[in-house]
């Protein structure tokens, strides 16, 4: 039987080696907790990239920048007429469809129903707002031939007439990204997908903003494809489109031309952007949908 001694060396020995484990899973918890607390946070947004220029939206208000940018397209009207459109719905609603403003003004573009553009409820419909706003630019003389700020003056007649200058660089950038003017000019940084939206939905939007499309879909285990053929000349509009709008619809891979953005980030919290891969040509955009919500 051990001796007393021995039993107390026995246990302070335990006791130590107890006490070195507690100390060692602190210190590792310690410096992993040290770690997360200096990792850079998820830097979620789009950014526009022409040249060395770089200029940076919210995802939500790349989502409207994506739409008035599309309609001036299928209006036929050029870049210039969204750089336009954009600069002005930055000064008035920081590219927000908001339902409130100075007096009576809603919306994009803080139109005002008692000045005859139209109704609360019309104003409110970005598609509709963004068309009254074309329609307006339309009537000025020359208008892709004026500075962007006298342009969109002469359409708001705003009490601050020099306000508009200010958001041209961003405006022209991101114009020219989703205009389809710049290939691959566009990437944005998304949190992880919760679920995707269902194809139909996907499509009909797409429909929406780049006009009559030829669509397919298919699904599978990690999610349903969709496949939007275009034009070739209108191919970035559309895979622009799609990256804009891709936190509202649950979209985790965008393919075009030989190209491809995957909503995986790298270590700096900053999507890794546009990558040579995917099956997509020229003249067709390729999404992947996150699988939807499993059926109760």
């Amino acid at each position: 039987m051990p001796t007393k001694a021995a039993r107390n060396g026995l246990g302070l020995l335990i006791s130590v080696l107890l006490l070195g484990a507690l100390l060692a899973g602190g210190s590792f918890w310690a410096v992993s907790s040290f770690k997360n607390a200096f990792k850079p946070r998820l830097s979620v947004g789009c950014t526009a990239t022409v040249g060395d220029a770089s200029y940076r939206l919210a995802a939500d208000q790349t989502q409207n920048a994506a739409l008035i940018s599309a309609v001036a397209v299928q209006r036929g009207m050029p870049a210039r007429a969204a750089s336009i459109a954009l600069a002005t719905g930055m000064q008035e609603s920081k590219l927000r469809n908001i339902d409130y403003g100075d007096l009576d003004s809603v919306g994009l573009f803080q139109q005002r129903p008692s000045q005859d553009w139209g109704s609360v409820e019309q104003i409110m419909d970005p598609v509709y707002s963004t068309n009254a706003f074309y329609d307006a630019l339309a009537q000025v003389p020359n208008y892709a031939e004026l500075p962007i700020n006298d342009a969109a003056q002469i359409v708001q007649r705003s009490g601050f007439p020099h306000a508009y200058a200010q958001h041209e660089p961003l405006s022209r950038a991101f114009a020219s990204a989703l205009t389809g003017q710049t290939p691959h000019g566009l990437n944005c940084t998304l949190p992880p997908a919760a679920a995707g939206s269902s194809p139909e939905e996907v499509i009909a939007a797409a429909q929406i903003a780049a006009g009559p499309l030829e669509a397919t879909s298919t699904t599978a285990e990690n999610g349903t494809t969709v496949r939007l053929a275009s034009t070739e000349a209108h191919g970035w509009l559309l895979a622009h489109w799609a990256l804009a709008n891709a936190q509202q619809f649950g979209i985790v891979q965008v393919s075009h031309d030989g190209q491809q953005w995957d909503r995986n980030t790298n270590q700096d919290g900053h999507n890794s952007g546009w990558q040579a891969g995917g099956e997509a040509g020229p003249s067709d955009v390729v999404l992947l949908l996150a699988p939807a919500p499993a059926a109760n």
